[in-house]
């Protein structure tokens, strides 16, 4: 343990030998310790939503959701987040861990009553340099999702950058930037004004013969981002472990690595206090708290959910964690389509390259997603197919 100003964190560093160790591990099914919510309750869904902003209501209202194809309330995709954040975090003690990506292949839904267990690969590992730590290891990951009936509902993969924290500190590559934001009392009400205009298609189906290359996403706004966001994230996704007092204390005195002490409050905190606490985001080298990489994709997800309606089926999603968002920040989700095609699975769908960009104009969270859309001329809709055969035939 060593001093950084002062705050005290444990400092590991990237060695030949724990490389060495890393190519046996290669392919291995990784222990899953950190799943939060496994039980798909509506108060599991509610609190995940909420938490990142999301008010669709079919994700909350169940009157309106039985009105639906789902006949219920069911979870968003990116709610998988809240299972299991797609990481094991491995190897490589006291270097940090940066989630940097995810892309996805959702299959199923997941309704209200289902439970989800998540299983986790190491797929590989590179070493990279640096300007943010002079090097870095790029981890990769594999998870994967299962019902209770054994089925694949989706899976991912995902890497992690790998960094020494006392070499992050010591280039400063952040520290340049004006936080928190200046913001004026007119850019904040305008910013205000853009989160409520926020468009949720809902039960009015978006049809694919209705939609045109360059046709253009109603944009998503989330900020100005603030310590309670990140509260109602945490409620919901919790991608650590969430305890108080003794209960927290023992698990620190069994892993002491995992939390230290805040320098101004004397309080114990864990390492993920990066993304609410200003002195532990500083030792590990990151100018100011900032939000959690799974928080910024889900509203990426949150943008084309809103987007393609009901009746609609997100495929795939992709997305690079680009640019730390911080607290204080605001980002401006936006989409275009940019292909129209039939797939090889006879599907009705569109590519979409989205965007998310923060008040310096940075693009935090480049992406890119699939939607099924449902058919007017061919009278097909993607949902009816991930149905289970039951309540399929019902319709």
């Amino acid at each position: 343990m060593i001093e950084s100003g002062a705050a005290k964190i444990s400092e590991g560093f990237i060695t030949p030998e724990a490389l060495d160790d890393w190519k046996q591990r290669v392919g291995v099914q990784l222990r899953v310790g950190n799943v939060f919510n496994q039980y798909a309750s509506r108060e599991a869904i509610r609190n995940y939503v909420l938490g990142i902003g999301d008010v669709n209501p079919l994700w909350l209202d169940e009157d309106y959701a039985k009105k639906t194809r789902y006949k219920n309330v069911v979870a968003p995709p990116n709610w998988l987040y809240s299972v299991f954040p797609t990481w094991v975090l491995q190897g490589l003690p006291g270097v940090h861990a940066f989630h940097s990506g995810n892309e996805w292949t959702f299959l199923k839904p997941v309704f209200y009553g289902d439970t989800i267990t998540p299983e986790s690969t190491f797929t590989g590992f590179d070493v990279k340099p640096s300007r943010f730590a002079g090097k870095m290891v790029r981890e990769y990951q594999r998870a994967r999702f299962v019902n209770q009936r054994g089925e694949l509902v989706a899976y991912t993969d995902l890497w992690l950058v790998r960094a020494e924290r006392a070499a992050a500190r010591s280039t400063g590559k952040y520290h340049k930037l004006q936080l928190p934001h200046p913001w004026t009392e007119e850019e904040l009400k305008k910013v205000d004004q853009d989160v409520l205009s926020e468009q949720i298609r809902g039960s009015n189906p978006r049809f694919w013969e209705d939609v045109n290359v360059g046709d253009k996403l109603h944009p998503v706004v989330k900020g100005v981002f603030g310590l309670m966001d990140m509260i109602a994230y945490t409620v919901g996704a919790a991608p650590v472990q969430v305890m108080a007092h003794r209960a927290s204390l023992e698990l620190y005195n069994r892993h002491p690595a995992w939390a230290l002490r805040d320098p101004n409050t004397y309080a114990w905190e864990p390492v993920y206090a990066v993304h609410f606490n200003k002195a532990v985001a500083n030792a590990a080298g990151v100018p100011y708290p900032y939000s959690a990489g799974a928080q910024n994709q889900s509203w990426a997800i949150n943008l084309i959910t809103n987007w393609m309606g009901d009746d609609g089926w997100l495929k795939k999603n992709y997305a690079e964690y680009r640019y730390f968002v911080y607290l204080s920040d605001a980002l401006y989700l936006t989409g275009e389509v940019v292909r129209k095609y039939i797939d090889s699975d006879g599907e009705y769908c569109v590519d979409i390259k989205t965007r998310g960009v923060n008040q310096r104009g940075e693009d935090a969270i480049p992406g890119f997603s699939t939607v099924a859309l449902p058919s007017r001329d061919n009278n097909v809709c993607p949902v009816d197919k991930r149905l289970p055969k039951r309540q399929a035939r019902r319709r």
